[in-house]
């Protein structure tokens, strides 16, 4: 019984001495700021596990959408992807970003450093980690889009450009401190400079590299859907749920803080908010598809991840019901965006433009609905501004790559599969 009384009694005085290290009363004060340092940091550390862990939904949604000959090297990629962000985030990302001045441009080509102290609130250590599966998620957009007709180190070579140049430029211009955010620009936790930025590269991307081989008709009509088949709805609807768990990790640590009780209700509040604009997406989706014919289960998912975009440029100030609208038309969006694509005849295996840069645009343009501290012309503003910037600068990378060292299978490679040409793994093999 002495035991046992010791194990129970161990974790409550630890608690009680932490709630009584605040210096005065509780309607006074908060915590100690050494232990409001290390909540802050906890709160950076479990969300970036979280955002780190959507690598996977990426790596199972992307597995599951294309073709059976093409899963070993979507699995290349995205190992690949987020190893190169990490190496490219902190020997160049995060100073671009983060080094800018007041109302600049652009910050500094230097490797980033460990400066910790208790009154900036939080570990940098966890700091950087955060920001760097953000941008890490950023180039898992573009992985998805390209799928079945891009040579792996050439794709390498771009993320590592989109990880260390392209995405900490306008990651600065808000979240720095750069000149949007100078102007009023509003993106909590980046529907625009997060996943319109993705988006954007990835459409560049699909114009440059052009449709798979038979994707559309001579008359410009998708092809029938058999020789395109997801391979794997079960890991489609696998990836979009661990997706879906990881955004709880991207919107509620965006709040940056969890020291105070006004902190833990924000990101109690935010996750509810995430969750809800999830299933608005999804059931919106479900609605409108069904309306055409069958209900659609892979817009369905695809739809959750459009209204969790949707909700991304602002969880914390909409009541639950405009979360649920919200999401619901990041939803529809994906639904017509999907449709938009085909009509243009771009070549999204995936679904990522219109879920990620369509609904991306919708979320960052709403925000003045719920939050009436940002302004629509400010927030049309950063739209703009950051979408045409990726698109043209990806359009220029892309375009280089191609003429240089070539961006595309060749016929042959990309009839027998990536998976025999790119990495000599089958990823289903048939054996005796």
């Amino acid at each position: 019984m002495t035991k046992l009384i010791k194990i129970i009694s161990a974790p409550l005085i630890s608690l009680i001495f932490l709630l009584n290290m605040s210096s005065a009363g509780y309607a006074e004060t908060t915590v100690s700021p050494e232990v409001g340092f290390i909540f802050n940091t906890l709160l950076f550390l479990i969300c970036g596990f979280l955002v780190f862990f959507m690598a996977c939904g990426f790596a199972m949604l992307e597995s599951g959408m294309v073709t059976s000959k093409s899963v070993s090297v979507i699995c290349a990629k995205n190992i690949g992807l987020i190893s190169i962000s990490a190496i490219m985030f902190w020997l160049v990302g995060y100073n671009l970003a983060y080094g800018i001045d007041p109302g600049g441009y652009i910050g500094k080509f230097i490797p980033w450093a460990d400066g910790s102290k208790i009154d900036t609130g939080y570990a940098d250590g966890s700091d950087w980690y955060f920001q760097m599966v953000f941008c890490a998620t950023t180039v898992s957009i573009v992985s998805g889009t390209l799928a079945e007709r891009i040579k792996l180190w050439p794709f390498f070579l771009f993320a590592a450009i989109l990880a260390g140049i392209l995405y900490p430029i306008v990651m600065g211009w808000q979240w720095g401190g750069g000149w949007l955010a100078a102007a009023g620009f509003s993106d909590f936790a980046g529907s625009t400079l997060v996943h319109s930025t993705g988006g954007a590269a990835a459409l560049a991307g699909a114009i440059i590299l052009g449709p798979r081989l038979g994707r559309f008709t001579k008359k410009g009509e998708a092809a029938p859907l058999k020789p395109f088949a997801a391979s794997s709805i079960p890991l489609v609807t696998l990836g979009v749920f661990i997706l879906w768990l990881g955004w709880f990790g991207f919107n509620g640590g965006s709040q940056l803080a969890i020291g105070t009780a006004p902190d833990a209700i924000a990101v109690s509040k935010i996750f509810i908010n995430t969750l809800l604009a999830g299933a608005g997406g999804v059931m919106a989706a479900a609605a409108v598809t069904r309306l055409s014919g069958k209900t659609d289960v892979v817009q369905m998912l695809n739809g959750c991840i459009g209204g969790l975009v949707a909700i991304t440029a602002e969880p914390l100030m909409p009541s639950p019901f405009a979360s649920i609208l919200i999401g619901a038309v990041g939803g529809i969006i994906v639904v017509y965006g999907t449709k938009m694509l085909f009509a243009l005849k771009i070549d999204d295996v995936v679904g990522a433009i219109p879920a990620h840069m369509f609904a991306g645009i919708w979320g960052t343009l709403i925000v003045p609905a719920t939050n009436s501290g940002a302004n629509f012309g400010t927030q049309l503003l950063g739209v703009i501004s950051i979408n045409a910037f990726v698109f043209v600068a990806a359009f220029i990378v892309w375009s280089l790559m191609k003429a240089t060292m070539g961006i595309r299978l060749s016929k042959e490679a990309e009839l027998k599969g990536t998976d025999v040409s790119e990495t000599g793994v089958i990823a289903y093999s048939i054996r005796d």
